[in-house]
């Protein structure tokens, strides 16, 4: 008999099989749906979630470099000469020249104001033009500083969300008041808040801020101090050599021995990436487990099959069909299970993320196609290793002996 012809006659005696004990393989292939659909969710949550944390990160600033002067237990004279200064922003803005989209500086101070109906301390935060930009700030209202604002010492403020809804209500509705800070009427006129929520950690602090030009609040602190300085690295690849640099740029300006904190969301980036690596393999190590499980459970099944269908082995094998013929039956059946439960798992596992897509524009779901190809890979193989044994002791039976099975 020819190859071709005889493949089709043993899918057809296959299929005949497995439709005679319909629930059977139906819940022998359970196992298999359960499991296929496992791995793909399990995948697509681990690159969505990855996706998500790695996003939020990278939200706080694009190629973000931050660094500033580590004090430790200097006395306060040495200190006050260590601190990072506007002429070292400047200096990091010329020496670094293409290689940097911006750099800008942070002073910060405590003021007193009334906020519903009582006093409290208000964060200042002294900036120029570049601070929204490199910090991807969310403008909600108004507009953000701008240079003439800076080199003309405007008496002019941006409110962070919260202390605008505290003061004002609406963020539109504090565009164009005015509030008193350090005693002196500034006018309100933006309203921001950071894209993604630092939870209070940042230099804006949660309990509300007010973002002024860095030449005004230069006149009201006592000690020119840059805490923290911001640069904008213009490639990722180029995030790590520059942080080299501002850390040499800062100590070559400064007395030696002093001491400066360079640092980037890299080491953040790699860890989070690092730790949604583990939990993907964790999590598809569990998955495989079940597909595992789910192949003894077909193993299984096609051995009590061989001795249901001892006699019909018997008969077809006294007929003329020969043991490749008897194994290639079993194992084509066993296989067969295997596919059709994998793929019913794959088209549930695949409809979900996509269900998802449709349903919601926030968050995209990815579909991982590796994933889809690795549990078909995995199904197809769960049925050629658990349908190899039962496949190979059918074939292997006497057919006078199984003829005389009851």
């Amino acid at each position: 008999m020819p190859s071709g012809q005889f493949w089709i006659e043993v899918l057809r005696f296959s299929w005949q099989a497995l439709q005679a004990n319909r629930v059977r393989t139906a819940l022998t292939a359970l196992g298999l749906i359960i499991g296929n659909a496992s791995v793909i969710l399990v995948v697509t949550i681990s690159i969505t979630s990855r996706d998500l944390i790695l996003d939020k990160i990278r939200g706080i600033g694009s190629n973000l470099v931050y660094a500033y002067y580590d004090a430790g237990g200097m006395d306060e004279a040495k200190a006050n000469a260590d601190y990072v200064k506007l002429a070292d922003v400047e200096a990091v803005r010329e020496q670094l020249g293409s290689r940097i989209a911006a750099a800008t500086a942070v002073m910060n101070t405590m003021d007193r104001m009334v906020v519903d109906g009582r006093e409290r301390d208000v964060r200042v935060l002294g900036s120029d033009e570049h601070y929204a930009v490199v910090r991807n700030l969310l403008l909600l209202a108004g507009r953000p500083l701008d240079p003439s604002d800076v080199a003309l010492r405007q008496k002019v403020g941006l409110l962070d969300e919260r202390l605008a809804k505290m003061l004002f209500g609406p963020p539109s509705a504090a565009v164009g008041q005015t509030l008193k800070i350090y005693g002196l009427p500034f006018t309100v006129v933006g309203v921001f808040k950071e894209r993604t929520e630092t939870f209070g950690l940042s230099e804006l602090g949660d309990t509300g801020a007010v973002l002024i030009p860095i030449t005004v609040q230069r006149l009201f602190v006592p000690v020119e101090r840059v805490d923290p300085m911001y640069v904008q690295v213009r490639e990722a690849a180029d995030v790590q050599a520059v942080s080299a640099e501002v850390e040499r740029i800062l100590t070559s300006r400064h007395r030696e021995g002093a001491r400066y904190t360079v640092q980037n969301l890299g080491a953040i980036l790699d860890t989070a990436d690092t730790v949604a690596t583990v939990l993907t393999l964790v999590l598809v190590l569990v998955s495989a487990i079940a597909l595992i499980i789910s192949g003894i459970g077909i193993m299984n099944i096609m051995l009590v099959t061989v001795t249901e269908r001892t006699r019909e082995i018997g008969l077809r094998m006294s007929l003329g069909a020969s043991r490749r013929a008897v194994l290639a039956q079993f194992l084509t059946e066993a296989v067969l299970i295997s596919v059709g439960g994998g793929l019913l798992g794959i088209l549930a596992g695949v409809a979900v993320p996509v269900a998802v897509n449709a349903l919601q524009q926030e968050v995209r779901v990815p579909v991982s196609a590796l994933s889809v190809i690795v549990a078909f890979a995995v199904s197809f193989g769960v049925g050629i290793a658990f349908g190899l044994l039962p496949a190979n002791r059918a074939s292997r039976l006497n057919p006078t002996e199984a003829l005389r099975y009851e």
